[in-house]
C-alpha cells in the first residue's frame, strides 16, 4: 500500500475569508503532477477526501479545496444552497478562491507547478471550468455532473489544457442543452476536449452517498458505480496522457 502523506492546510482568499484544505501526496524523490479537487455543495467533506486519497494512490499530489471557509460541510442541502449561493454574490469569488487553492497547491513541496490540473463535482465541476477560462496554467480541467453555465465563456488562446466532461444522462439539473453549449463553446475555443454521456445516471452519480442525500433533502440524486468507473477511467487515461509523456 502507498504510504501516503497527509495535512491540513490553511489560506486565505483576497476577500479575507479564511480558507483550509486537505493536501495529500504519496512520498516520492521526485516532484509530482498536482490536482485540485472542487467539492459539491455539500463543501470540504469526506467525500472530497478520499477522492483526494485516491488520486494519491495512484501517484498525485492532490489538494480539496475549501470553498466556504474552515472547511465547512453539510448534509443539509438548504444549507448547502446557502453557502454555495453566497459564493456567486460577487462574480469574481469563486475564481479568486479557486485560484488561491490552486497557487497553495503548487508551492507545496511534493508538487511540480508545472503540471497541474483540476477536477471538480457538481458546484465544484463549474469552479474549477471557471478557473480553467481566466487562463488558469491546467495541463487537464475535469468535470463531474457538474454545472456547466456561464458568464464566461472560453476564449482562444486563453483556455489550456484537455477537458473532460462526464455528464449523467438522466441528470434533472443539469440539462443536456447545457452539454450542448459547452461543447460549441469548447469547440469555438479550440480546446480539446471529451464529453461522456453517462447511461442511467443522475446527478451526483460518483458520491455513494448521493441516494441517502437525495432521499433526506428532497433533491434528485443518485449513486451510479458503473458511470463512475467509466468516468475515473476516462480520468486516468487523461492524466496519464498529459503527466506521463
Amino acid at each position: 500500500m502507498t504510504q501516503l502523506i497527509t495535512r491540513d492546510i490553511e489560506y486565505t482568499a483576497p476577500d479575507g475569508t479564511q480558507l483550509k484544505g486537505f493536501f495529500v501526496s504519496p512520498q516520492s524523490k521526485q516532484p509530482l503532477a498536482g490536482i485540485l479537487l472542487g467539492p459539491e455543495w455539500w463543501g470540504c467533506n469526506d467525500f472530497l477526501v478520499c477522492r483526494a486519497k485516491q488520486l494519491a494512490e495512484q501517484g498525485y499530489a492532490a489538494f480539496a479545496m475549501d470553498m466556504y471557509g474552515a472547511q465547512k460541510a453539510t448534509e443539509d442541502a438548504e444549507q448547502a444552497k446557502q453557502w454555495m449561493m453566497e459564493t456567486f454574490e460577487k462574480p469574481e469569488t469563486i475564481v479568486q478562491r479557486a485560484q488561491v487553492a490552486l497557487d497553495t497547491l503548487a508551492k507545496q513541496p511534493e508538487v511540480d507547478p508545472k503540471q497541474l490540473a483540476a477536477i471538480g463535482f457538481c458546484y465544484g465541476g463549474k469552479v474549477v471550468l471557471e478557473l480553467a477560462r481566466t487562463n488558469a496554467p491546467l495541463h487537464v480541467t475535469a468535470s463531474f455532473h457538474g454545472n456547466l453555465t456561464t458568464n464566461h465563456p472560453a476564449q482562444k488562446g486563453k483556455f489550456h489544457g484537455d477537458v473532460l466532461i462526464c455528464h449523467g444522462e438522466d441528470d434533472s439539473m443539469v440539462s443536456l442543452a447545457d452539454v450542448k453549449t459547452i461543447d460549441q463553446e469548447l469547440t469555438q475555443a479550440e480546446v480539446p476536449h471529451q464529453i461522456l454521456i453517462l447511461e442511467h445516471a443522475k446527478h451526483g452519480f460518483t458520491n455513494p452517498l448521493a441516494d441517502e442525500r437525495g432521499k433526506r433533502n428532497g433533491v434528485d440524486l443518485a449513486y451510479n458505480a458503473e458511470a463512475t468507473q467509466q468516468s475515473f477511467d476516462a480520468l486516468h487515461i487523461l492524466l496519464k496522457k498529459k503527466f506521463d509523456a
